[in-house]
């Protein structure tokens, strides 16, 4: 066991601790630095993984947050490749899985997530890939040659993402989530449904309202056997269900958790001295006055530098309202606030379910915006959230566009 005393100690090795690291360094240029990280790689953009990576538009050295050389660069020590498994709030220390310990002035935990598991028999057959890394993108591009048939399970962000890179590189997919229809928990359903048409013009499969009950490897091929009835075959399984928040850390802190760890304005948890920040931070979005977690890049991005910079003694709030993008096929958009379709919905098109504005709205105020392959709009969105005001269709005809 090695002792190491340090000022600032990061937990996770993704976007939001290596931003992090640049928020420290605005406030505080010398103090010592480690961040720590599960993962081999050094932080990367997750993104890619399923979208220009699969399309030609970047390589994997692209993908990178910083060059190697950044963090030496800024005094900062970067250990790969291991896991904490323990914070002791009152010694202030972290321990991990090679028995070091870390003392901290100042903790940021930015472990994320980890991937929903499925709980059926096959679950977790080797081959399973449950899509969120480096790892996991480099296993599946091995694999998803021209011809290749694969099953993809879950109709949301990660599901149809990777549907549709699959079908671009020549990959025969189904598709399998058990709502009605695709990305069902942010788009309207008149657009879900033309973009669920899309896919099939692609090639993909779609059985919706269905899931998979049950997997079994037969040779090289997967089966999975499904509530409908039917037994899907394919050489190529991924899962991309949702995300847990990777709380254990900060469970053995004693921190207060809420589906995530419950931090403050400042993104400090129940103790001062420990910040949370990215998928797994349960925190005060301001605009919106609500509390949640925002699973999305942007966010990470910005609530880690956040962090960074009050770690060092900014005593700043997060006030920052990120946004999130997507593209499946020809349909690209880019979305901020609550985008939920189980709020009120406007939608003022400029060419039906191909090009306009989705609105959200609780109380006839704006409390998202979808622009569908409308761009460079999201200021013009978070404006109309923040001004809180009343409005109604025929208020919103042309607002943003």
């Amino acid at each position: 066991m090695v002792e190491h005393e340090r000022k600032y100690v990061i937990v996770g090795g993704g976007l939001a601790g290596a931003s992090a690291v640049e928020g420290i360094r605005e406030v505080d240029d010398r103090a010592s630095i480690t961040l720590i990280g599960a993962e081999q790689h050094l932080p990367y953009n997750r993104p890619p993984l399923t979208k220009k990576l699969w399309f030609g538009k970047q390589t994997v050295e692209d993908i990178f947050v910083e060059k190697a050389d950044y963090y030496s660069t800024n005094g900062a020590e970067v250990v790969l490749d291991v896991r904490a498994v323990e914070v002791d709030a009152i010694a202030k220390t972290v321990r991990v899985q090679t028995e070091d310990i870390y003392h901290y002035d100042k903790l940021l935990l930015a472990t994320g997530g980890a991937p929903r598991r499925l709980p059926v028999p096959g679950g977790e057959l080797d081959g399973v890939c449950y899509y969120r890394y480096l790892d996991d993108y480099e296993y599946i591009r091995e694999r998803a040659d021209d011809g290749k048939s694969a099953i993809v399970i879950g109709g949301g962000f990660i599901g149809s993402e990777i549907a549709a890179a699959l079908s671009m590189n020549g990959v025969d997919v189904s598709l399998i989530f058990p709502d009605p229809y695709i990305c069902a928990r942010v788009l309207p359903r008149s657009l879900a449904f033309a973009v669920q048409e899309d896919f099939g013009k692609h090639g993909i499969t779609i059985f919706s309202e269905d899931s998979v009950e049950s997997i079994e490897k037969n040779g090289q091929q997967y089966v999975a056997h499904t509530k409908s009835g039917g037994g899907l075959k394919a050489d190529i399984v991924i899962v991309g269900i949702g995300l847990t928040p990777s709380t254990a850390l900060a469970q053995t802190a004693g921190l207060q958790i809420d589906n995530g760890i419950v931090v403050n304005e400042r993104l400090q948890s129940s103790n001062p001295d420990i910040y949370a920040a990215g998928d797994n931070a349960k925190y005060p979005y301001q605009s919106l006055g609500m509390a949640t977690r925002v699973e999305h890049w942007d966010n990470a991005l910005n609530q880690g530098k956040q962090a960074g910079r009050n770690m060092a003694g900014a005593g700043e709030e997060y006030t920052y309202m990120p946004y999130f993008f997507s593209d499946l096929f020809d349909f690209g958009y880019e979305a901020v606030g609550e985008v939920d379709s189980r709020l009120d919905i406007v939608i003022d098109w400029q060419k039906e379910n191909q090009k306009g504005v989705v609105y959200y709205l609780r109380d006839r105020r704006v409390r998202g915006a979808m622009m569908v392959n409308v761009w460079d709009k999201v200021p013009d969105a978070r404006e109309l959230i923040k001004s809180g005001r009343q409005m109604d269709a025929g208020s919103l005809k042309g607002a943003i566009g």
